[in-house]
Protein backbone atom coordinates (compact mmCIF):
# COMPACT_ATOMS: atom_id res chain seq x y z
CA UNK A 1 0.00 0.00 0.00
CA UNK A 2 1.04 3.45 -0.80
CA UNK A 3 4.56 2.10 -2.05
CA UNK A 4 6.18 1.24 1.53
CA UNK A 5 8.63 -1.15 1.33
CA UNK A 6 11.39 -2.62 3.00
CA UNK A 7 14.87 -1.42 3.09
CA UNK A 8 16.57 -4.30 3.43
CA UNK A 9 19.57 -5.11 1.07
CA UNK A 10 19.85 -8.38 0.24
CA UNK A 11 22.39 -11.09 0.44
CA UNK A 12 25.95 -9.87 -1.32
CA UNK A 13 26.31 -11.99 -4.39
CA UNK A 14 29.03 -14.44 -4.19
CA UNK A 15 32.47 -13.69 -5.40
CA UNK A 16 34.27 -15.06 -8.27
CA UNK A 17 36.81 -18.06 -6.64
CA UNK A 18 40.32 -17.26 -8.99
CA UNK A 19 43.25 -19.80 -8.18
CA UNK A 20 46.87 -18.51 -7.09
CA UNK A 21 48.52 -18.29 -10.10
CA UNK A 22 49.86 -15.33 -12.20
CA UNK A 23 50.45 -15.28 -15.97
CA UNK A 24 52.35 -12.17 -16.95
CA UNK A 25 51.71 -10.49 -20.79
CA UNK A 26 55.43 -9.72 -21.13
CA UNK A 27 56.25 -13.06 -21.18
CA UNK A 28 54.05 -13.51 -23.87
CA UNK A 29 55.64 -10.58 -26.15
CA UNK A 30 53.34 -8.03 -25.30
CA UNK A 31 54.90 -4.60 -25.74
CA UNK A 32 53.55 -1.67 -23.66
CA UNK A 33 55.00 1.12 -26.04
CA UNK A 34 51.40 2.13 -27.28
CA UNK A 35 52.83 1.39 -31.31
CA UNK A 36 52.74 -2.41 -31.10
CA UNK A 37 49.14 -4.14 -31.59
CA UNK A 38 49.36 -6.58 -28.53
CA UNK A 39 46.03 -8.59 -28.88
CA UNK A 40 47.82 -12.42 -29.84
CA UNK A 41 50.03 -12.14 -27.04
CA UNK A 42 47.51 -10.61 -24.46
CA UNK A 43 44.84 -12.98 -25.66
CA UNK A 44 47.80 -16.32 -25.48
CA UNK A 45 48.04 -14.97 -21.42
CA UNK A 46 44.38 -15.16 -21.35
CA UNK A 47 44.65 -18.68 -23.07
CA UNK A 48 47.65 -20.16 -21.70
CA UNK A 49 45.84 -19.52 -17.67
CA UNK A 50 42.24 -20.63 -18.55
CA UNK A 51 43.92 -24.25 -19.87
CA UNK A 52 46.05 -24.48 -16.77
CA UNK A 53 43.01 -23.94 -14.37
CA UNK A 54 42.83 -20.50 -13.73
CA UNK A 55 44.47 -17.66 -12.21
CA UNK A 56 45.71 -13.73 -12.75
CA UNK A 57 46.49 -12.17 -15.70
CA UNK A 58 48.79 -9.13 -15.11
CA UNK A 59 48.89 -6.06 -17.29
CA UNK A 60 51.69 -3.82 -15.88
CA UNK A 61 52.22 -0.60 -16.37
CA UNK A 62 52.69 0.92 -19.92
CA UNK A 63 50.32 1.75 -23.13
CA UNK A 64 49.24 -1.77 -24.64
CA UNK A 65 47.39 -1.37 -28.08
CA UNK A 66 45.08 -4.26 -28.69
CA UNK A 67 42.13 -5.76 -30.83
CA UNK A 68 39.75 -7.46 -28.38
CA UNK A 69 39.83 -10.04 -26.18
CA UNK A 70 38.02 -13.06 -25.15
CA UNK A 71 37.76 -13.63 -21.37
CA UNK A 72 37.73 -17.37 -19.92
CA UNK A 73 35.91 -19.18 -16.61
CA UNK A 74 38.28 -18.86 -13.00
CA UNK A 75 40.38 -15.68 -14.58
CA UNK A 76 41.27 -12.39 -13.22
CA UNK A 77 42.41 -9.80 -15.73
CA UNK A 78 44.57 -7.26 -14.06
CA UNK A 79 45.60 -3.76 -15.22
CA UNK A 80 48.15 -2.33 -12.75
CA UNK A 81 48.44 0.91 -11.74
CA UNK A 82 50.07 3.25 -14.98
CA UNK A 83 48.29 0.46 -17.30
CA UNK A 84 46.58 1.95 -19.91
CA UNK A 85 44.77 -1.04 -22.38
CA UNK A 86 44.30 0.96 -25.54
CA UNK A 87 41.69 -0.71 -27.83
CA UNK A 88 42.62 -0.16 -31.62
CA UNK A 89 39.22 1.90 -33.19
CA UNK A 90 39.30 -0.53 -36.32
CA UNK A 91 36.47 -2.29 -36.97
CA UNK A 92 38.42 -4.69 -39.06
CA UNK A 93 39.75 -6.22 -36.12
CA UNK A 94 36.29 -6.94 -34.69
CA UNK A 95 34.89 -10.06 -35.81
CA UNK A 96 30.75 -9.70 -35.75
CA UNK A 97 28.96 -11.88 -32.48
CA UNK A 98 25.27 -12.29 -31.99
CA UNK A 99 24.70 -10.22 -29.20
CA UNK A 100 21.87 -8.08 -27.82
CA UNK A 101 21.78 -3.98 -27.78
CA UNK A 102 19.27 -1.46 -26.79
CA UNK A 103 17.06 -4.63 -25.69
CA UNK A 104 17.06 -7.00 -29.55
CA UNK A 105 19.00 -9.32 -30.36
CA UNK A 106 21.02 -9.04 -33.42
CA UNK A 107 24.78 -8.74 -34.89
CA UNK A 108 27.08 -6.20 -33.13
CA UNK A 109 30.93 -5.99 -32.89
CA UNK A 110 32.83 -7.97 -30.66
CA UNK A 111 33.24 -6.48 -27.67
CA UNK A 112 36.89 -5.21 -26.36
CA UNK A 113 35.91 -7.09 -23.28
CA UNK A 114 34.45 -10.15 -24.15
CA UNK A 115 32.74 -12.96 -22.60
CA UNK A 116 29.81 -15.53 -22.29
CA UNK A 117 28.67 -18.38 -20.25
CA UNK A 118 31.60 -18.39 -18.72
CA UNK A 119 31.64 -19.01 -14.40
CA UNK A 120 34.23 -17.28 -11.96
CA UNK A 121 35.44 -13.73 -13.98
CA UNK A 122 37.34 -10.69 -12.48
CA UNK A 123 38.52 -7.35 -14.24
CA UNK A 124 40.73 -5.78 -11.01
CA UNK A 125 43.65 -3.34 -10.80
CA UNK A 126 44.43 0.52 -10.87
CA UNK A 127 44.99 0.75 -14.38
CA UNK A 128 42.60 2.04 -17.66
CA UNK A 129 41.18 0.28 -20.66
CA UNK A 130 40.23 2.98 -23.15
CA UNK A 131 37.49 1.70 -25.89
CA UNK A 132 38.98 4.53 -28.08
CA UNK A 133 34.76 5.51 -28.98
CA UNK A 134 36.25 8.73 -30.93
CA UNK A 135 36.86 6.05 -33.43
CA UNK A 136 33.36 4.56 -33.53
CA UNK A 137 30.85 6.73 -32.29
CA UNK A 138 28.43 9.39 -34.46
CA UNK A 139 28.91 12.98 -32.86
CA UNK A 140 26.03 15.41 -32.83
CA UNK A 141 26.92 19.06 -33.82
CA UNK A 142 24.61 20.77 -31.32
CA UNK A 143 26.98 19.45 -28.69
CA UNK A 144 30.07 20.86 -29.50
CA UNK A 145 31.87 24.33 -29.30
CA UNK A 146 31.95 25.78 -33.27
CA UNK A 147 36.44 25.49 -32.56
CA UNK A 148 35.65 21.84 -31.69
CA UNK A 149 32.98 21.07 -34.60
CA UNK A 150 36.03 22.24 -36.90
CA UNK A 151 38.40 20.09 -35.37
CA UNK A 152 36.30 17.16 -35.25
CA UNK A 153 35.35 17.58 -39.24
CA UNK A 154 38.83 18.22 -40.08
CA UNK A 155 39.93 15.47 -39.09
CA UNK A 156 38.37 13.38 -41.28
CA UNK A 157 35.56 11.53 -41.33
CA UNK A 158 32.01 12.55 -43.30
CA UNK A 159 28.73 14.45 -42.72
CA UNK A 160 24.94 14.10 -43.02
CA UNK A 161 23.18 15.54 -45.35
CA UNK A 162 22.15 18.16 -42.70
CA UNK A 163 25.80 18.76 -41.76
CA UNK A 164 24.68 18.20 -38.23
CA UNK A 165 25.98 15.05 -37.51
CA UNK A 166 29.57 14.13 -38.11
CA UNK A 167 30.60 9.92 -38.41
CA UNK A 168 34.03 8.33 -38.47
CA UNK A 169 33.19 6.76 -41.77
CA UNK A 170 30.06 6.21 -44.51
CA UNK A 171 29.52 2.91 -43.72
CA UNK A 172 28.93 3.62 -40.08
CA UNK A 173 26.54 7.05 -41.44
CA UNK A 174 24.67 4.81 -43.42
CA UNK A 175 24.45 1.91 -41.57
CA UNK A 176 20.61 2.52 -39.54
CA UNK A 177 19.49 2.64 -43.08
CA UNK A 178 20.91 -0.56 -44.36
CA UNK A 179 20.18 -2.79 -41.43
CA UNK A 180 16.61 -1.91 -41.51
CA UNK A 181 16.27 -2.82 -45.00
CA UNK A 182 18.04 -6.31 -44.18
CA UNK A 183 15.88 -6.63 -41.31
CA UNK A 184 12.69 -5.33 -43.36
CA UNK A 185 14.31 -9.19 -45.64
CA UNK A 186 14.45 -11.16 -43.55
CA UNK A 187 18.34 -10.94 -43.20
CA UNK A 188 19.64 -12.49 -40.30
CA UNK A 189 22.98 -14.17 -42.12
CA UNK A 190 26.11 -12.57 -40.52
CA UNK A 191 28.08 -12.03 -43.76
CA UNK A 192 24.90 -9.51 -45.16
CA UNK A 193 25.95 -7.38 -42.01
CA UNK A 194 29.62 -7.12 -42.71
CA UNK A 195 29.27 -3.76 -45.10
CA UNK A 196 28.39 -1.61 -42.43
CA UNK A 197 30.32 -3.29 -39.34
CA UNK A 198 31.59 0.22 -38.24
CA UNK A 199 27.76 1.19 -37.48
CA UNK A 200 27.54 -1.90 -35.39
CA UNK A 201 29.64 -0.36 -32.64
CA UNK A 202 30.01 -3.01 -29.16
CA UNK A 203 30.34 -1.81 -25.59
CA UNK A 204 33.55 -1.73 -23.96
CA UNK A 205 32.71 -4.56 -21.64
CA UNK A 206 30.40 -7.23 -22.53
CA UNK A 207 29.15 -10.16 -20.50
CA UNK A 208 26.47 -13.26 -21.70
CA UNK A 209 24.89 -15.32 -19.44
CA UNK A 210 28.15 -15.28 -16.90
CA UNK A 211 27.92 -16.39 -13.06
CA UNK A 212 29.74 -14.73 -10.29
CA UNK A 213 31.74 -11.71 -11.96
CA UNK A 214 33.71 -8.94 -10.35
CA UNK A 215 34.94 -5.91 -11.42
CA UNK A 216 36.64 -3.79 -9.27
CA UNK A 217 39.37 -1.41 -9.05
CA UNK A 218 39.97 0.25 -13.26
CA UNK A 219 38.21 3.27 -14.89
CA UNK A 220 36.65 1.73 -18.08
CA UNK A 221 36.40 5.35 -20.48
CA UNK A 222 35.48 5.94 -23.99
CA UNK A 223 33.44 2.97 -24.82
CA UNK A 224 32.18 2.96 -28.77
CA UNK A 225 28.39 2.54 -27.72
CA UNK A 226 27.66 1.58 -23.83
CA UNK A 227 30.39 1.25 -21.46
CA UNK A 228 29.61 -1.84 -19.60
CA UNK A 229 26.80 -4.76 -19.97
CA UNK A 230 26.49 -7.78 -18.30
CA UNK A 231 23.41 -8.85 -19.63
CA UNK A 232 21.92 -12.65 -18.34
CA UNK A 233 24.13 -12.31 -15.29
CA UNK A 234 24.23 -13.79 -11.90
CA UNK A 235 26.11 -12.88 -9.00
CA UNK A 236 27.55 -9.46 -10.24
CA UNK A 237 29.75 -7.31 -7.79
CA UNK A 238 30.90 -3.94 -9.71
CA UNK A 239 33.00 -2.17 -6.68
CA UNK A 240 35.39 1.00 -6.53
CA UNK A 241 35.69 1.59 -10.18
CA UNK A 242 35.27 4.79 -12.37
CA UNK A 243 33.51 4.73 -15.58
CA UNK A 244 34.26 7.79 -17.94
CA UNK A 245 32.69 8.70 -21.20
CA UNK A 246 32.39 11.95 -22.91
CA UNK A 247 29.84 14.16 -22.10
CA UNK A 248 28.45 14.34 -25.39
CA UNK A 249 29.27 10.24 -26.65
CA UNK A 250 26.50 8.70 -28.47
CA UNK A 251 24.43 6.06 -26.03
CA UNK A 252 28.20 6.61 -23.71
CA UNK A 253 25.60 4.63 -20.86
CA UNK A 254 28.06 3.78 -17.68
CA UNK A 255 26.54 0.32 -16.04
CA UNK A 256 23.88 -1.17 -17.61
CA UNK A 257 22.77 -4.36 -15.61
CA UNK A 258 20.38 -5.92 -18.38
CA UNK A 259 18.22 -9.41 -16.85
CA UNK A 260 20.63 -9.67 -14.03
CA UNK A 261 19.91 -11.82 -10.79
CA UNK A 262 21.67 -10.55 -7.34
CA UNK A 263 23.71 -7.22 -8.41
CA UNK A 264 25.63 -5.43 -5.88
CA UNK A 265 26.82 -2.11 -7.54
CA UNK A 266 28.84 0.22 -5.12
CA UNK A 267 31.36 2.88 -4.06
CA UNK A 268 32.00 3.86 -7.64
CA UNK A 269 31.39 7.02 -9.59
CA UNK A 270 30.33 7.45 -13.15
CA UNK A 271 30.61 10.90 -15.64
CA UNK A 272 29.08 9.41 -18.39
CA UNK A 273 27.22 10.67 -21.89
CA UNK A 274 23.99 8.70 -21.14
CA UNK A 275 22.54 7.23 -18.32
CA UNK A 276 24.89 6.18 -15.50
CA UNK A 277 23.61 3.23 -13.71
CA UNK A 278 20.83 1.24 -15.45
CA UNK A 279 18.32 -1.43 -14.89
CA UNK A 280 16.83 -3.22 -18.08
CA UNK A 281 15.31 -6.56 -19.08
CA UNK A 282 14.93 -6.48 -22.70
CA UNK A 283 12.07 -4.49 -24.93
CA UNK A 284 8.95 -5.19 -26.25
CA UNK A 285 8.01 -8.71 -27.87
CA UNK A 286 11.32 -10.06 -27.65
CA UNK A 287 11.65 -9.40 -24.04
CA UNK A 288 8.18 -10.39 -23.23
CA UNK A 289 9.22 -13.60 -24.50
CA UNK A 290 12.20 -14.43 -23.10
CA UNK A 291 10.89 -12.76 -19.57
CA UNK A 292 14.43 -12.18 -17.90
CA UNK A 293 13.61 -9.84 -15.06
CA UNK A 294 16.49 -7.49 -13.20
CA UNK A 295 15.89 -8.47 -9.86
CA UNK A 296 17.74 -8.73 -6.51
CA UNK A 297 19.97 -5.55 -7.09
CA UNK A 298 22.16 -3.28 -4.67
CA UNK A 299 22.82 -0.28 -5.67
CA UNK A 300 24.64 2.18 -2.75
CA UNK A 301 27.27 4.79 -2.16
CA UNK A 302 28.00 5.97 -5.59
CA UNK A 303 28.36 9.16 -7.60
CA UNK A 304 27.22 10.29 -10.89
CA UNK A 305 28.70 13.59 -12.33
CA UNK A 306 27.50 14.06 -15.76
CA UNK A 307 24.52 12.01 -17.43
CA UNK A 308 21.24 11.84 -18.42
CA UNK A 309 20.05 10.11 -15.55
CA UNK A 310 21.84 8.80 -12.17
CA UNK A 311 19.96 5.40 -11.34
CA UNK A 312 17.69 4.63 -13.70
CA UNK A 313 15.09 2.14 -14.62
CA UNK A 314 14.35 1.54 -18.39
CA UNK A 315 12.96 2.42 -20.79
CA UNK A 316 14.03 -1.66 -21.75
CA UNK A 317 12.30 -3.20 -19.15
CA UNK A 318 9.93 -5.53 -20.77
CA UNK A 319 11.35 -8.67 -19.09
CA UNK A 320 10.30 -6.67 -15.80
CA UNK A 321 12.46 -5.34 -13.07
CA UNK A 322 11.98 -6.67 -9.28
CA UNK A 323 13.52 -5.80 -6.19
CA UNK A 324 15.64 -2.94 -6.33
CA UNK A 325 17.48 -1.12 -3.12
CA UNK A 326 18.91 1.69 -3.88
CA UNK A 327 20.62 4.22 -0.98
CA UNK A 328 23.32 6.84 -0.11
CA UNK A 329 24.23 8.18 -3.47
CA UNK A 330 25.41 11.35 -4.99
CA UNK A 331 24.59 13.14 -8.16
CA UNK A 332 25.93 16.52 -9.28
CA UNK A 333 24.85 17.90 -12.83
CA UNK A 334 22.90 14.93 -14.16
CA UNK A 335 20.07 15.72 -16.51
CA UNK A 336 17.89 13.44 -14.28
CA UNK A 337 18.20 12.01 -10.87
CA UNK A 338 16.38 8.85 -10.61
CA UNK A 339 14.47 8.41 -13.73
CA UNK A 340 11.92 5.65 -14.29
CA UNK A 341 11.14 5.30 -17.98
CA UNK A 342 8.90 3.56 -20.65
CA UNK A 343 6.58 3.44 -23.18
CA UNK A 344 3.38 1.77 -24.54
CA UNK A 345 4.44 -1.84 -26.11
CA UNK A 346 6.86 -2.48 -24.18
CA UNK A 347 4.71 -4.24 -21.10
CA UNK A 348 6.73 -5.78 -17.76
CA UNK A 349 6.55 -4.73 -14.48
CA UNK A 350 8.71 -2.91 -12.54
CA UNK A 351 8.01 -3.58 -8.82
CA UNK A 352 9.48 -3.10 -5.63
CA UNK A 353 11.78 -0.67 -5.36
CA UNK A 354 13.20 1.49 -2.16
CA UNK A 355 15.28 4.40 -3.16
CA UNK A 356 16.70 6.39 0.05
CA UNK A 357 19.17 8.92 1.03
CA UNK A 358 19.75 10.31 -1.93
CA UNK A 359 21.22 14.00 -2.48
CA UNK A 360 21.47 15.58 -5.58
CA UNK A 361 22.72 19.57 -6.86
CA UNK A 362 22.36 21.13 -10.01
CA UNK A 363 19.46 18.71 -11.95
CA UNK A 364 18.88 19.76 -15.62
CA UNK A 365 15.74 18.73 -15.96
CA UNK A 366 13.10 16.06 -12.98
CA UNK A 367 15.40 15.28 -9.85
CA UNK A 368 12.70 12.49 -10.28
CA UNK A 369 11.21 11.21 -13.09
CA UNK A 370 8.36 8.56 -13.82
CA UNK A 371 7.79 8.97 -17.48
CA UNK A 372 5.73 6.50 -19.70
CA UNK A 373 6.34 8.26 -23.13
CA UNK A 374 9.68 7.95 -23.52
CA UNK A 375 10.52 8.54 -26.86
CA UNK A 376 14.73 8.83 -26.96
CA UNK A 377 14.79 12.15 -25.74
CA UNK A 378 16.97 13.64 -22.56
CA UNK A 379 13.96 15.29 -20.76
CA UNK A 380 9.75 13.61 -19.15
CA UNK A 381 7.69 15.99 -21.22
CA UNK A 382 5.63 15.12 -23.63
CA UNK A 383 2.20 12.72 -22.59
CA UNK A 384 -1.56 12.57 -23.85
CA UNK A 385 -4.96 11.55 -22.27
CA UNK A 386 -5.57 8.68 -24.58
CA UNK A 387 -6.93 5.96 -22.97
CA UNK A 388 -5.81 2.53 -24.23
CA UNK A 389 -6.93 -0.81 -24.22
CA UNK A 390 -4.90 -2.48 -21.70
CA UNK A 391 -2.63 -5.92 -22.79
CA UNK A 392 0.29 -7.66 -22.18
CA UNK A 393 2.59 -4.51 -23.67
CA UNK A 394 1.27 -2.25 -21.50
CA UNK A 395 4.12 -1.73 -19.01
CA UNK A 396 2.62 -1.09 -14.91
CA UNK A 397 4.75 0.64 -12.38
CA UNK A 398 4.09 0.23 -8.42
CA UNK A 399 4.87 -0.29 -5.04
CA UNK A 400 7.63 2.24 -5.08
CA UNK A 401 9.49 4.07 -1.94
CA UNK A 402 11.80 7.31 -1.91
CA UNK A 403 13.06 8.48 1.57
CA UNK A 404 15.09 10.89 2.50
CA UNK A 405 15.65 12.43 -0.55
CA UNK A 406 17.52 16.20 -0.48
CA UNK A 407 18.01 18.18 -4.15
CA UNK A 408 19.26 21.40 -4.49
CA UNK A 409 18.35 23.07 -8.16
CA UNK A 410 16.28 21.07 -11.00
CA UNK A 411 13.78 22.42 -13.42
CA UNK A 412 11.22 20.08 -12.10
CA UNK A 413 11.17 17.88 -8.69
CA UNK A 414 8.83 15.58 -9.24
CA UNK A 415 6.77 14.49 -11.95
CA UNK A 416 4.78 11.61 -12.86
CA UNK A 417 3.46 11.47 -16.47
CA UNK A 418 1.44 7.79 -16.46
CA UNK A 419 -0.66 5.65 -18.48
CA UNK A 420 -4.24 6.89 -18.51
CA UNK A 421 -5.08 3.24 -19.03
CA UNK A 422 -2.30 1.88 -16.62
CA UNK A 423 -1.59 5.03 -13.64
CA UNK A 424 1.64 4.75 -11.71
CA UNK A 425 0.31 2.64 -8.67
CA UNK A 426 1.40 2.67 -5.03
CA UNK A 427 4.10 5.42 -4.89
CA UNK A 428 5.28 6.81 -1.29
CA UNK A 429 7.75 9.97 -1.35
CA UNK A 430 9.03 10.85 1.94
CA UNK A 431 11.06 13.26 4.02
CA UNK A 432 11.79 15.08 -0.04
CA UNK A 433 13.15 18.34 0.23
CA UNK A 434 13.83 20.27 -3.14
CA UNK A 435 14.71 23.85 -4.66
CA UNK A 436 13.37 23.97 -8.02
CA UNK A 437 11.60 25.89 -10.79
CA UNK A 438 8.35 23.55 -10.50
CA UNK A 439 7.33 21.46 -7.69
CA UNK A 440 5.61 18.29 -7.87
CA UNK A 441 3.62 17.33 -11.30
CA UNK A 442 1.35 14.10 -10.68
CA UNK A 443 -0.13 12.69 -13.93
CA UNK A 444 -2.15 9.36 -14.26
CA UNK A 445 -0.94 8.31 -10.45
CA UNK A 446 -3.34 6.58 -8.04
CA UNK A 447 -2.31 5.60 -3.95
CA UNK A 448 0.13 7.91 -3.67
CA UNK A 449 2.06 8.98 -0.10
CA UNK A 450 3.56 12.31 0.19
CA UNK A 451 4.71 12.45 3.55
CA UNK A 452 7.73 15.26 4.88
CA UNK A 453 7.81 16.97 1.68
CA UNK A 454 9.65 20.55 1.16
CA UNK A 455 9.49 22.61 -1.91
CA UNK A 456 11.35 25.95 -2.40
CA UNK A 457 9.69 26.81 -6.02
CA UNK A 458 8.41 30.54 -7.48
CA UNK A 459 5.54 27.64 -9.07
CA UNK A 460 2.07 28.09 -7.81
CA UNK A 461 0.50 26.14 -6.68
CA UNK A 462 3.91 23.95 -6.16
CA UNK A 463 1.71 20.63 -6.14
CA UNK A 464 -0.87 19.94 -9.35
CA UNK A 465 -2.51 16.89 -10.03
CA UNK A 466 -4.05 15.26 -13.38
CA UNK A 467 -6.34 12.32 -13.08
CA UNK A 468 -4.71 11.21 -10.40
CA UNK A 469 -6.66 9.63 -7.02
CA UNK A 470 -5.81 8.03 -3.42
CA UNK A 471 -3.00 11.05 -2.91
CA UNK A 472 -2.18 11.40 0.77
CA UNK A 473 -0.36 14.72 1.92
CA UNK A 474 0.68 14.52 5.21
CA UNK A 475 3.16 16.82 6.94
CA UNK A 476 4.16 18.86 4.64
CA UNK A 477 3.44 22.71 5.62
CA UNK A 478 1.80 24.62 3.08
CA UNK A 479 2.04 22.76 0.40
CA UNK A 480 -2.25 21.95 -0.58
CA UNK A 481 -3.56 19.38 -3.00
CA UNK A 482 -4.59 21.25 -6.56
CA UNK A 483 -6.61 19.44 -9.34
CA UNK A 484 -6.67 20.64 -12.47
Amino acid sequence: MNGKQSSNSYPLPELPQIPDRTFNITNYGAQGDGNSLCTSAIQAALDDCAAAGGGKVVIPSGIWRTGPLTLHSRINLSAERGALVLFAADPELYPLLPSHYEGTSGWRCQAPLDGEALSDVAITGEGIFDGSGDGWRPVKRFKMTEQQWKKLTSSGGVLDVENEIWWPCREAMEGEAYVQKLLENGETGMEAYLPVRPYLRPALLSLRKCCRILLEGPTFQNSPAWCLHPMGCEQVTVRSIQVRNPWYSQNGDGLDLESCTHALVEHCSFDVGDDAICLKSGKDEEGRRMGMPCRYITIRHCTVYHGHGGVVIGSEMSGGVHAVRVNDCLFIGTDIGLRFKSARGRGGIVEDIVMENITMSGILHEAVSFHMFYAGVEGSEGYDGQLFPVTEATPEFRDISLRNIICHGAATALLVNGLPEMPLAGLAVENFHAVSERGIILRHAEEVLLDRISLQTPAVPALQMHNSSGVTLTNSGDLVLTES
